[in-house]
């Protein structure tokens, strides 16, 4: 396979580029730590605290597809600065907000907006990067990942704590404008206008069907455990499947009359992409869900404040830094797939001292063994995350880039969102109405063994990866384009 000519500036794109995914990951778990102000100072009830959390994820999870193929369509720097622009200003109405409705209402415009960044990133590093320094870049892609979700709750917790300006929660968004700001400023010159060949239609019946079968099976997910899981999200749930169903059959039509159908369904031809995504899914159902818990236990079961819980995370995201860089050493010697296997080991590992700790202690857990057990996850989550996605990425045709990257961090988004409702209701079961350190040790501990069982399921896909992983199949009507890397190892 021939490989493109690098784009000479591609190191100094890639933290502009990353600041995309960290701003989204960081909004989305800051918010969590300014919930209590939220309704004390918005006056803002149960409904719409949950509204806030899951209108962002909902509304970017059912436009996740859409974005990467307006990446395909409009060009991958074009795209990132539009969506950007688009973020900030929708992070300027939430820190403007004067109600619940009108928070909730940028919050969901807030999710649309991050999906006409968060696509691009891994689009603008599959096409500019040449496949022996992808690994590295998506090394990086694993710290800042992983670094967004536990900056957000402590850096959260200490911008609360600090009442920045006297602005309260609100700094919380407000922060996003000079970041983003100094952003755009580097994007517009350093970003490649890097794009397919092809220019693909948008596809608007299939961009409808698409969204609106993932938004029947997201919003029960989001807003069924909070609302006691009513008819509706039952329905909802059961008429996601055909809508499904019927969206990739008219792909399918699509394709074969010529089109250029929104989501192209001979990416999933492609074993490495197959299997990695749903080792993703497993990954991301575990990572989301471990987190949620293990926060719950921390604050609400072992009394610590927000920066406290904050705090102890740092351990975790410290050893979160050095695992992708660890990673990328040990790709390069031995290959991806050995190593995803490693970083599942280590999470075996924390996931059974969590466990055995929460058995034998039960509420008499104290604060050090939950960070080692949090540090472990830390790096045996960031050891897996950067390998599997070049896996899952590695035979993408480079006219596909942000398609595929559309299509996975859909994936990505819906697994753990699936994964926090569903371990969500293993958690709350067991713990009934009871409170107190025991009761919240022991639903815990329940979770811990589900969150082992969930390793062991991405270990065995893993184990099923093939090397190498041949590319998918080029569409009998597109012009072929090689691809661009191949780090499967």
């Amino acid at each position: 396979m021939s490989t493109p000519t690098a784009e000479p500036r591609r190191w100094l794109m890639l933290p502009v580029v990353l600041a995309a995914t960290f701003l989204y990951g960081f909004d989305l778990n800051i918010v969590n730590v300014a919930l209590p102000s939220l309704q004390h100072e918005l006056h803002a009830g149960q409904e719409a605290l949950e509204l806030v959390v899951g209108g962002y994820s909902f509304s970017y999870a059912a436009a996740l597809v859409i974005g990467g193929r307006l990446g395909d369509l409009l060009g991958y720097r074009r795209m990132f600065l539009l969506g950007m622009a688009a973020f900030v200003l929708a992070s300027l109405l939430c820190g403007l907000a004067q109600s619940p409705a009108q928070l909730v209402a940028a919050r969901v415009l807030q999710g649309l907006t991050a999906t006409g960044m968060v696509p691009q990133v891994l689009a603008l590093i599959t096409a500019t990067f040449p496949g022996d320094e992808r690994p590295r870049a998506l090394s990086w892609f694993g710290v800042v990942g992983g670094l967004a979700g536990v900056l957000g709750q402590i850096l959260g917790g200490l911008l609360l704590s600090a009442d920045v300006f006297g602005l309260g929660w609100r700094i919380v968004f407000l922060l996003n404008l000079p970041v983003g700001a100094i952003v755009l400023c580097f994007a517009l010159r350093l970003l490649p206008t890097a794009r397919p060949g092809r220019r693909p239609g948008l596809d608007p019946l299939g961009a409808v069907a698409l969204s609106g079968s993932l938004a029947l099976a997201l919003l029960p997910l989001i807003f069924g455990r909070g609302q006691g899981w009513p008819l509706w999200t039952l329905l909802s749930l059961i008429a996601a499947v055909p809508a499904l169903l019927g969206a990739l059959l008219w792909e399918r039509r699509l394709a074969a009359r010529g089109g250029t159908p929104l989501l192209d369904l001979t990416l999933f031809r492609g074993r490495g992409f197959r299997l990695g995504l749903g080792v993703n899914v497993a990954f991301m159902a575990s990572f989301t869900s471990s987190i949620f818990v293990l926060s719950l236990l921390l604050q609400s079961g072992l009394g610590l404040s927000a920066r406290q819980a904050g705090l102890a995370f740092g351990p975790f995201a410290i050893l979160g830094m050095t695992g992708p860089l660890v990673g990328r050493r040990l790709v390069a010697r031995i290959g991806a797939r050995p190593v995803m296997l490693l970083g599942c080991a280590v999470d075996a590992v924390a996931f059974v001292l969590l466990g055995g700790a929460l058995h034998v202690l039960g509420g008499g857990i104290s604060v050090p063994w939950l960070i080692v057990g949090l540090g472990l996850l830390g790096f045996g989550n960031t050891l897996v995350l950067p390998a599997l996605i070049g896996t899952t990425l590695g035979g993408v045709r480079q006219e596909q880039a942000g398609m595929a990257s559309g299509t996975l961090n859909t994936t990505q988004q819906f697994a753990g969102t699936a994964g926090l409702a569903a371990i969500g209701i293993v958690f709350f079961s067991v713990l009934g109405d009871r409170t107190g350190r025991v009761a919240f040790a022991g639903a815990a501990e329940s979770v811990v063994w589900v969150e082992l069982v969930l390793v062991v399921a991405m270990a065995a896909l893993i184990a099923a990866l093939t090397r190498p992983i041949a590319p998918a199949p080029a569409p009998t009507n597109a012009e072929p384009t090689p691809a661009t890397a191949d780090t499967a190892g």
